[in-house]
């Protein structure tokens, strides 16, 4: 039955703190608008509420013409002088406007129709608002907002400053502005909205929360807006502390819920292990050791292991994979362990296969591309606990595939994968109420700050230092104006028995983006280099093509391996001590210190070359200078977050970390022990007090965030 109209007199509706009251109980929200909201997640009225401005307008205040200054928004009152339409190159009117200042405004519209330029009558008052700028007859207002007044109408400024929100498809300005204020006036009291304890909010100075969103909504005239601009203003922070807390409570309260599971005790006399580390030509380093006795520790118990071992390019993290794989398989369990792609599993593969076959242990391999009787083999010796350790790719998760006894599952860079896939693998090993211990890796150092928020769910090891024989890798950055002394470099490090990369942003030409693909970079060098062995790899190769280059550059039959970034994890070719990075500005930190961690694997010093394409922008600037002066993993992770932000960092929607709507964790990184402090508190006292506040930011995606 069609709800009846809501008199417009009539006082809003109560609503209980949590918001949850869906859009369509505002006025004027019918099913079209509702959509439209919906589509950009918006179909509470507390998702309104946390709608936030991207800027504020000043209109608390009228600016005589003669004050105006370039570069400043300011609002005008005044009266169109003349008016001009122009079809020469293109539509475009414009207004010449005046006021008591004896000042002059042009007025300039690009998009208009005939209604709107009848409007425009000389003698006419109008209040605009814009940015002024420089132009070719005085200053200008390049399409300004604007309202025509009435002779006897007063152009009252405003008492507070105007909000600036997202955009939202369907919707005008105004049309949003609207909505979101009929939310703010069912707004719920103070005491009933607040949910973070009084302490935590005070010891920071920060106001309650709907304090803090009607100044963020309505800041007064007297705002701060350099603060807001720096997302530092006290009513912003109080939103993010509130945010954080919510992130980490879904985290916490994640692994607290997987950690009521079992999980079988591996507890082995450690000979299988003991034995493989006698067979490697190298010995563990102090890290190393360290970690694997943390694993170790964690798989004895009967509670599901939870560990992230993060770990510099080449620290030696598959190592103690293995060995924590040896640990399992002695206990009389399987292991298996998946990787984002088939370059980087087979390389695994191999590893393990080498370390652990001497040993009498089975290492299966599942991927896309076993099909037929070797698939059907690979399943039969899996389900049958024949095979002990099985390594793969996405494969390892399909229905088909069936575990006798998995007990450890091993995820290599795993923010490549996504939450549910990571589910998936766990699942795998779901046994009545026990569950796998996990282990997740990375070659892609996290701040802490960042480990602290995004990983609350799991126990973080690092492996902080470098296997003996490795070499620092020299990084210099030169401009493509200078390709042809990098092409003689090449030749001369071919000539000395070395091998050399040479990575492109792009498969093929792009009109639209300046950088050499690697198709063409890779005929171009054959001409320049007559005689040298070169390799082409790209991601749109077929997975025998891939492994058939890979092999000859291993082999040393290749001597340059043009690729696009497909190379960028898991390539470990000893004797390759030369890296060229072509339009490196084009890369981020994270991305850039990958690829240059595949030279300087050997004895051999090494070198890496970021060549750009000048002129830089500052930011490609800071980064190439980073990249420059630091091999160090940590400390270019740092700068990456500082640089580029949580999400892209982490790849948000792959983590199961919704985006952050207020917070960010390298501005607010102060705000975490605070966090910290409230959570514990919190899920000791009072869980759920904790939920309501995990529901309010998270939602949904709390369910994934410990995946």
């Amino acid at each position: 039955m069609a709800r009846p109209p809501r008199r417009r007199d009539a006082p809003a509706p109560r609503l209980d703190a949590s918001g949850d009251a869906p859009v369509s109980a505002l006025p004027g929200v019918g099913p079209k608008v509702a959509a439209k909201l919906a589509a950009r997640g918006l179909e509470t009225l507390q998702d309104l509420w946390l709608h936030l401005p991207l800027r504020y307008e000043d209109r608390t205040r009228i600016t005589a013409i003669a004050d105006l200054r370039p570069g400043q928004p300011a609002q005008v009152e005044a009266r169109v002088e003349a008016v001009e339409r122009s079809f020469r190159y293109r539509p475009m009117l414009r207004v010449a406007v005046g006021d008591d200042s004896r000042g002059t405004l042009v007025l300039r519209f690009f998009h208009f129709g005939k209604a709107q330029v009848a409007q425009f009558v000389p003698g006419r008052r109008i209040l605009c608002y814009g940015e002024v700028r420089p132009g070719q007859h005085g200053l200008e207002m390049v399409h300004p907002s604007y309202r025509m007044l009435a002779d006897e109408a007063d152009a009252a400024p405003r008492d507070r400053l105007d909000p600036v929100y997202p955009a939202i498809e369907g919707l005008g300005p105004a049309t949003v502005a609207k909505l979101v204020g009929e939310a703010l006036a069912r707004l719920p009291p103070a005491d009933t909205l607040e949910l973070l304890p009084a302490g935590t909010r005070e010891s920071l100075g920060l106001p309650t929360l709907r304090e803090a969103l009607l100044t963020a909504h309505r800041p007064p005239p007297d705002a701060d807006l350099a603060l807001f601009a720096a997302g530092r203003h006290p009513a912003q922070r109080r939103l993010a502390l509130e945010e954080l807390l919510a992130h980490h409570l879904s985290l916490r309260r994640q692994r607290i819920a997987l950690r009521e599971h079992g999980a079988m005790p591996v507890r082995p006399a450690g000979k299988l292990a003991a034995a493989l580390c006698k067979r490697l030509p190298f010995p563990l380093t102090g890290a190393q050791q360290r970690v694997l006795d943390e694993v170790a520790r964690d798989m004895a118990r009967p509670e599901p292991m939870l560990r992230l071992v993060q770990g510099d390019v080449g620290s030696g993290k598959t190592v103690v994979a293995a060995l924590a794989a040896a640990n399992a398989v002695e206990a009389g369990r399987q292991v298996a362990l998946m990787a984002p792609t088939e370059l980087l599993a087979e390389q695994h593969f191999n590893n393990f296969r080498a370390w652990l076959e001497p040993l009498g242990l089975r290492v299966a391999w599942l991927a896309g591309k076993v099909t037929g009787k070797a698939r059907a083999a690979a399943l039969d010796d899996i389900a049958h606990g024949r095979a002990q350790v099985v390594v793969g790719t996405h494969a390892l998760m399909q229905e088909k595939v069936a575990f006798a006894a998995l007990a450890l599952a091993i995820v290599d860079e795993q923010h490549r994968f996504g939450v549910h896939q990571r589910l998936a693998l766990r699942d795998k090993g779901l046994s009545g109420s026990q569950v796998p211990h996990q282990l997740v890796m990375t070659a892609t150092p996290i701040p802490r700050t960042l480990a602290m928020s995004a990983y609350a769910d799991l126990d973080v090891s690092v492996i902080d230092e470098m296997p003996p024989g490795r070499t620092p890798v020299t990084t210099v950055a030169v401009s493509g104006e200078r390709r042809a002394e990098v092409v003689e470099r090449i030749r001369a490090a071919c000539a000395e028995g070395r091998q050399a990369y040479w990575v492109c942003t792009l498969i093929e030409d792009s009109e639209e983006v300046e950088a050499q693909a690697a198709q063409t970079t890779f005929e171009q060098l054959g001409e320049a280099l007559p005689g040298l062995p070169l390799g082409l790899l790209h991601g749109r190769m077929k997975p025998a093509e891939k492994q058939a280059v890979m092999a000859r550059f291993k082999a040393g039959e290749t001597k340059l391996l043009v690729a696009t970034t497909v190379i960028e994890v898991g390539v470990d070719v000893p004797n390759a001590s030369l890296m060229i990075i072509e339009n490196a500005e084009r890369l981020g930190l994270a991305q850039l210190h990958q690829l240059r961690g595949r030279v300087g694997r050997g004895a051999a010093a090494s070198s890496c070359v970021l060549m750009y394409k000048p002129p830089l922008s500052a930011l490609a600037r800071e980064r190439l200078e980073v990249m420059r002066a630091t091999t160090d993993g940590f400390v270019i992770a740092e700068k990456d977050l500082e640089l580029r932000g949580p999400g892209e960092l982490l790849g948000t929607r792959q983590t199961g970390l919704a985006s952050f709507r207020v917070a960010d964790l390298a501005r607010d990184a102060d705000l975490l022990p605070a966090v910290h402090r409230a959570a514990d508190g919190l899920l000791a006292a009072d869980p759920g007090l904790a939920g309501r506040v995990v529901a309010r930011w998270v939602g949904g995606a709390a369910r994934f965030a410990g995946a």
